[in-house]
């Protein structure tokens, strides 16, 4: 039986913290594998893999910091390189004998067949890029039926059918939330939109944007939405346990706080949101889980320093102060997954979404969700979550006073959201893989 050979990148898979596109990566990789391909994955990591040791190439993978090579073979290794750079750069395969314990990485590293990697590959296309040249050639021994590149690059895989997704065009829309080179993202997806095997996206939004502004025709992009898949041990962790681990861990009360969890960063809209709660008056407070991006002491602000942000509680005689808003770096997978079935409510208006993965996640643990009527999330939500302006401060306020003080929504709310979630499923996403694959190859053995 034909078994297809797929191979996907390893641009977002950091093995030391994962994104968005990195759950986007990772998830289509096991996709890949209930499909029955036989999957592939290219990272470009700064480390060298090549040598004639397995094990030294092993290691080398998932060394940190990265194991210096020889200085006599980085100087041949670099000499080589520099003169088949106008063909392209080889990929060196990295095996996996087994002798590195990698236990630490399970959680975060996608399901493969095989791992190859070119050293600072990302890196170099990314200058490359910047300069408008054409896209680096990156040759296996023997290429791959398909590359999905999960992210827009300037680089293909020669003899094979590559695909891009482009996840959305935030950097085009709302130029003023990121810190792309809107020159260079625009150049890229103009060649990507005109060279591209097949672009893949992740909603209707963000493929009538690609075709408005690119001028795609509508048979050469796909949309295949995402999927929400957590693991049955922590969707059914029993609830004893998930108190434990918010009121040991962050002191929380379980159904007793909101939440907002993701990056912080412009397109967020966590300023907005932490004025609309502070304003709103609700006494339980607000948890913002997330990495601090870019301009997040903007975003930030308002709870930076100040003591409006805290209240005092009596509690018999004595008199405790607390945060009306806490903001927490980090969260292990398992513990955030607590922290979502726990709040009274997920607070996610986001500007803007390719898909609103956080939305979704929340919904399908059954947590009542607060969020944006703008570009994707009217789609995934459905009728499912209470949506609001993003950029009216007062119906944010409103919104939060409602998932504050009427059960009956939260509930209904509670209600609706794993229903809706299952339209995103790991089998319907599979389902809409294998008939985009279909077109490049014989369909995969499911």
């Amino acid at each position: 039986m034909h078994k297809p050979r797929i191979y996907i990148d390893g641009f977002n898979l950091s093995l030391e913290q994962g994104t968005g596109v990195a759950t986007y990566a990772r998830n289509l990789s096991f996709a890949l594998r209930d499909l029955g391909a036989e999957v592939g994955v290219l990272y470009g990591t700064a480390r060298s893999t090549v040598s004639t040791s397995a094990l030294v190439r092993e290691v080398a993978f998932f060394d940190t910091p990265p194991l210096k090579p020889h200085w006599l073979v980085e100087a041949i290794t670099s000499f080589l390189r520099s003169l088949r750079a106008p063909y392209g750069e080889i990929a060196t395969q990295v095996p996996m004998t087994g002798k590195v314990i990698r236990d630490t990485f399970n959680a975060r590293l996608p399901h493969f067949d095989q791992i190859w990697n070119v050293q600072g590959l990302y890196n170099k296309q990314s200058l490359h890029g910047f300069f408008g040249g054409r896209p680096i050639s990156v040759n296996f021994r023997e290429p791959p039926e398909i590359m999905h590149w999960t992210y827009p690059l300037a680089l293909h895989v020669p003899k094979a059918k590559n695909l891009y997704t482009i996840h959305d065009l935030v950097p085009l829309r709302l130029p003023y939330t990121t810190l792309d080179s809107k020159r260079k993202y625009f150049r890229l997806i103009q060649r990507l939109s005109k060279n591209a095997d097949h672009i893949v996206t992740v909603s209707e939004a963000s493929k009538k944007d690609i075709i408005n502004l690119f001028g795609v025709p509508e048979s050469r992009i796909t949309n295949t939405y995402q999927a929400v898949d957590i693991p049955t041990r922590y969707r059914d962790k029993p609830v004893s346990d998930v108190k434990s681990d918010v009121k040991g861990t962050f002191g929380l009360t379980y159904k007793g706080y909101f939440l907002f969890f993701g990056a912080i960063e412009p397109k967020k809209n966590v300023g907005r949101l932490v004025e609309a709660y502070l304003a709103s008056g609700v006494t339980d407070p607000l948890i913002i889980v997330g990495k601090k991006a870019w301009r997040s002491d903007d975003e930030l602000r308002l709870i930076a320093d100040n003591d409006h942000v805290r209240y005092l509680l009596t509690n018999g005689n004595i008199t405790e102060k607390r945060f009306r808003v806490m903001q927490i770096d980090y969260a292990s997978f398992p513990l955030l997954v607590s922290l979502i079935r726990s709040a009274k409510a997920v607070l996610f208006p986001s500007l803007y979404e390719g898909f609103g993965l956080p939305a979704l996640e929340a919904m399908s643990l059954g947590t009542p969700v607060l969020t944006s009527n703008t570009a994707s999330m009217p789609e995934v939500v459905g009728n499912a979550a209470l949506q609001i302006d993003p950029y009216d401060t007062g119906a944010l306020v409103e919104g939060i006073r409602a998932l504050d003080s009427d059960a009956d929504l939260r509930g209904r709310l509670a209600e609706a959201g794993p229903i809706r979630a299952q339209e995103f499923s790991p089998e319907r996403y599979q389902a809409r893989l294998a008939k985009l694959y279909g077109q490049f190859t014989k369909p995969p053995a499911s």
